[in-house]
């Protein structure tokens, strides 16, 4: 599907599976329930559009503007995302498991709750992100910045820690053991 104008239409629960979309403009669209399945997006434009209880399974997003999109409760679950805009951005809950955002600009989202497991997030810039409760369990943070991130009540298990930039992030106490165990030490919580 190429050069459609889906500005402002409410989708409702479409299911498309293996489609590719190039230079489609969903702007101010909405979904709810909607289903796309192993589809590409190439040069798309999903601006202020809303997507409730939506799936978008083994999607790959290329080049795509996500800016002001809303995202609540929606599964993105083995997608990828490559030259997109993704801030600003809402996103309320959802499972985004296995999701690669590989170099991505994350500055300041609100990710808090998100199911980011076994996510790529390597190389991105989640500086100022709060990702309070968010899974992030076995998700690779290679060279990414996390500056000023909160990560208070994330589960961390089998996450590399010191393989991120750290400087200033919030972490609780199971998150300070787990960066402390990274880093050699030998933590005894005895006492």
């Amino acid at each position: 599907m190429r050069g459609l104008d889906w500005y402002g239409e409410e989708l409702g629960a479409v299911a498309y599976s293996g489609v590719r979309f190039s230079d489609v403009d969903l702007s101010e669209a909405t979904t709810a329930g909607a289903s796309f399945e192993e589809c590409t997006f190439l040069n798309c434009r999903f601006n202020a559009s809303v997507h409730v209880s939506s799936a978008f399974v083994a999607c790959d997003f290329r080049r795509t503007s996500f800016f002001d999109a809303t995202f609540e409760g929606c599964k993105l679950i083995g997608s990828v995302f490559a030259d997109c805009t993704l801030r600003p951005m809402v996103v309320r809950g959802g499972q985004w498991r296995g999701v690669t955002i590989r170099g991505a600009n994350l500055t300041k989202l609100d990710l808090s709750g998100l199911d980011l497991s076994e996510a790529d997030l390597s190389l991105s810039d989640l500086s100022g992100a709060t990702l309070r409760g968010a899974k992030l369990s076995g998700a690779s943070l290679r060279e990414t910045n996390l500056g000023g991130a909160d990560l208070r009540g994330a589960s961390l298990d089998g996450v590399d820690l010191a393989a991120a930039r750290l400087r200033r992030t919030k972490l609780d106490l199971a998150g300070a053991l787990l960066l402390a165990e990274l880093h050699g030490a030998d933590v005894d919580t005895s006492d």
